[in-house]
């Protein structure tokens, strides 16, 4: 019983403006699911209030990394119109095996190094993980951007790390938020995949 009333009066006690983050960054990710570039100003208004509400939190990698998200909303949402008609898509692409080794090794060690600053010269609270979530979110944003299939299970993986950081903070909306990315990620890689294959006219495997 304690832990149910801990937890709503968790959920009564965050600002109207954790609220709006929210629905806006639901917003974003069902519309990049979609194909839809709108969902750039949406995740641009969103990040913007987590920037202000992390860095109140003492989560300093976290709000640094909204900062990236709001310049990267403006950097795709030039990435994902191609030429000069207004409905035109930018096609889905498919990254081999080997770069995403590499990718995953690099920003590995990066955020180690970036971690063991932030825990010995910040007051930043969970500074590993936060620092984990934080790099592999960077990176990923960018694959997003690009429009490569694999971003989506990255995203599951960061999204799980990411619960259990913003339980233990006491975020309970962008928690329960953050489980809706992890179903939503899951939906987003087999609709991508599918989109990829049809406009390839083979599975990723025959490619």
């Amino acid at each position: 019983m304690e832990f149910l009333s801990a937890t709503f009066s968790g959920f009564t006690a965050m600002s109207g403006w954790e609220y709006i983050a929210v629905i806006l960054s639901l917003a974003y990710v069902f519309l990049a699911v979609k194909e839809n570039q709108w969902c750039w100003p949406a995740a641009f208004l969103s990040t913007f209030i987590y920037t202000i509400m992390y860095w109140n939190g003492a989560l300093l990698m976290e709000s640094a990394l909204n900062v990236y998200y709001m310049v990267m909303a403006v950097v795709g949402w030039y990435m994902w119109q191609q030429g000069k008609q207004p409905d035109s898509v930018a096609p889905i692409i498919s990254w081999p095996l080997l770069r995403h080794i590499y990718i995953i090794i690099v920003t590995a060690l990066t955020a180690t190094g970036v971690g063991f600053v932030m825990d010995n010269y910040t007051h930043a609270d969970f500074a590993y993980l936060d620092s984990f979530t934080t790099c592999f979110a960077v990176m990923t944003t960018y694959l997003v951007a690009k429009k490569v299939l694999e971003n989506w299970l990255y995203w599951i993986i960061i999204n799980a790390a990411s619960m259990y950081l913003f339980f233990v903070k006491g975020y309970y909306p962008t928690f329960v938020l953050y489980v809706f990315y992890t179903v939503i990620a899951c939906w987003g890689y087999k609709r991508w995949y599918e989109e990829h294959e049809q406009r390839n006219g083979l599975p990723l495997a025959s490619l």
